[in-house]
């Protein structure tokens, strides 16, 4: 489950709808003369090639980015300038510029390209590569590869310490992580975790990181400063990613068409929220009062409110989302 590229699925008519909307918004709106303060979710999505740019607080889709090549990763620039996508078919990253919602770079990257995450200090793209087994550096200013480090067998998600100077790989082949020093790019310690570790969070102190684990249903916690396993809870089926919010977990269950809301601290399930089916990529807002799921089988964004946690918005994308990695993006 998980790789980088899945089945083909017919587009939904909803997702026709939802493009030909997008084209009619995009017209009238005259281009980044709209621009560009606001908070928006970049929403990749493999079966229609194309990237849903969504502003959370209407729930509605205000533009779309054609990325050939089977889109999945995407993370924003620190200074939410730019967007980043991977393709893992079309073997690129994808550079769009957030003001004119428009492709600015392409680079040839890899075989398999899939996760992705940005250094929130250095601003250096990291790329995970599914086929290869490499984690790419690439710099974001030239938009060139500068350096590759070897992990385990088919990396997917990244994360990176909010003070950049620690990168984690989920190496979901060999059930475990990587942890490597974002200035030497030394690999310097492997732990191992539950079975095929796909989605990878870490905790705003930079402290520990959080792995949904694909074939274990459950999480794991790493203790980043020890280099060692912490402990694991259990959530739903098939657990894809995790965010963090208000001392709980996040977690989205594919099989389940829910999210698993977990206490950290005692590692119990305190609630399942129903949401569309097949939910993958979560990430939740800046203030920590709402998480975003995209639920690949009906081709939705939904927003869910923490503290109530209930469904609180809807909107239809396009076909396959994933949105697997950080995808908000929150400006004043």
């Amino acid at each position: 489950m998980g790789g980088p590229g899945r089945g083909r699925r017919s587009v939904s008519i909803v997702s026709i709808i939802a493009a030909v909307a997008v084209a009619l918004v995009c017209g009238f709106a005259g281009g980044a003369a709209a621009q560009r303060a606001g908070r928006f979710a970049y929403v990749t999505n493999q079966g229609s090639d194309s990237l849903t740019v969504v502003d959370v607080d209407a729930m509605a889709v205000v533009g779309l980015v054609a990325i050939p090549g089977r889109p999945a990763g995407v993370a924003v620039s620190p200074d939410r300038s730019r967007v980043y996508v991977t393709a893992p078919e079309g073997k690129a990253l994808y550079v769009v510029d957030a003001a004119t919602r428009q492709v600015e770079r392409r680079l040839a990257i890899g075989d398999g390209p899939l996760g992705l995450a940005v250094n929130p200090r250095s601003g250096d793209v990291l790329v995970a590569d599914w086929y290869a087994h490499k984690l790419f550096v690439v710099d974001a200013g030239a938009i060139a590869v500068k350096a590759e480090v070897a992990v385990g067998k088919s990396p997917s998600g990244i994360a990176v310490t909010p003070d950049g100077r620690t990168i984690v790989t989920t190496d979901r082949d060999d059930n475990q992580v990587s942890i490597i020093d974002a200035a030497t790019l030394e690999r310097k310690a492997v732990v191992k975790v539950g079975e095929r570790p796909f989605g990878v969070t870490i905790d705003a102190g930079g402290e520990r990181a959080y792995t949904a684990n694909v074939g274990s249903d459950d999480v794991s916690i790493v203790d980043l400063a020890g280099q060692r396993l912490a402990g694991s809870f259990k959530v739903g089926r098939r657990p894809y990613a995790v965010a963090l919010a208000d001392g709980r977990a996040f977690v989205t269950d594919q099989y389940g068409g829910t999210v698993s809301v977990v206490d950290i601290a005692t590692g119990t399930r305190a609630a399942l929220v129903g949401v569309g089916d097949h939910p993958e990529g979560i990430a939740v807002s800046r203030s920590g009062k709402e998480a975003f799921v995209a639920c690949w089988f009906d081709n939705t964004l939904e927003r869910i409110d923490v503290a109530t946690l209930k469904v609180t918005g809807k909107v239809a994308v396009g076909d396959g989302p994933r949105a697997f990695g950080l995808f908000l993006s929150e400006t004043d």
